[in-house]
């Protein structure tokens, strides 16, 4: 008797253990069904701020298209330096670049308040941390209000010798393209802190020449020649004296010098043309151009008797 007892206690135990898990499985079941459900909507929410960002993404970069374009036509209309254009279509680039990223913000319910607080309290932290590319800024602005070379001058940077034709004055840097077609970029804080210096900020340049003949040569026709030469020069301005003379006397030639003005953008070009002309003068009249002489003396040894 007591046997068939225990027996139905442990069959009511399994029984009711199997209806508490039934039940717990289906709570289970109803509690991820009711968090699922609570989830699509947000789901569905972001994923509809997401395309909507994207969206205005899209159209706000195609107004900020249309609003550098226009700026750019209305600087063009009033004539205004090409290095001002540059920087000023920079400059609205990156504010409503700004602008579009807050209000882009603006819809992942971040507000224009905080966006405001925590660039007003990052504000010592960036500068500090940008305080080389806001002394760049600082310089872009001199440069375009006091104009030391706009786009298009040759200029020389004197501090490390950097020099190449102003090809852009962008927000924080300057960029120059040398001779050879090498891109340089230079900080516009160093070049508006620094000495440099504009070969072509003048329409005219000079050029300066010394040509050496020999002791023995005809001083006065020489300097003739190479007057007449200069005068001959295609490129020279007339209206700016042409000199020659004698500018040293050396230890083994006379120096004649020569300077002759001509337009800035044809200097090399009538600089290589007048030497050369010049040399083939001076030999069709018979004057020596000394050049560095080694004699060599060979002593015999006597014989011995």
């Amino acid at each position: 008797m007591n046997h068939t007892l225990d027996i139905t206690t442990e069959t009511r135990t399994l029984e009711n253990l199997e209806q508490a898990a039934e039940t717990l499985k289906n709570a289970d079941s109803d509690m991820i069904r009711e968090w699922l459900s609570s989830l699509v909507p947000g789901l569905l929410g972001f994923a509809l701020q997401v395309v909507l960002a994207f969206v205005v993404y899209v159209i706000g970069s195609r107004l900020i298209r249309l609003a550098r374009k226009f700026l750019r036509r209305w600087l063009e209309k009033s004539e205004a330096d090409m290095g001002v254009r540059q920087f000023l279509d920079a400059l609205l680039k990156c504010v409503l670049y700004f602008i579009l990223i807050v209000t882009i913000l603006t819809l992942f319910g971040v507000t224009t308040a905080s966006v405001v607080a925590v660039v007003g309290s990052a504000g010592l932290a960036l500068g500090l941390a940008l305080q080389g590319s806001l002394s760049n800024f600082a310089g872009g602005v001199l440069i375009l209000m006091l104009k030391p070379f706009k786009v298009g001058d040759y200029i020389r940077e004197d501090t490390h010798g950097n020099e190449g034709t102003v090809e852009e004055i962008s927000i924080f840097y300057t960029r120059l393209m040398t001779a050879d077609h090498n891109t340089i970029v230079i900080p516009n804080g160093m070049l508006a802190n620094s000495s440099l210096t504009n070969i072509t900020y003048s329409g005219i340049r000079r050029i300066h020449l010394e040509i050496g003949i020999a002791y023995e040569a005809d001083l006065g026709l020489a300097k003739e020649v190479i007057l007449k030469q200069a005068q001959a020069e295609i490129c020279r301005v007339p209206e700016e004296e042409t000199l020659v003379f004698v500018s040293e006397l050396g230890a083994s030639e006379v120096k004649i010098g020569l300077r002759i003005w001509v337009k800035t953008e044809e200097f090399w070009e009538a600089k290589w043309r007048l030497m050369e002309n010049i040399k083939l003068a001076l030999d069709a009249c018979g004057i020596e151009i000394p050049y560095q002489k080694i004699d060599v003396q060979v002593k015999e040894a006597e014989k011995a008797d």
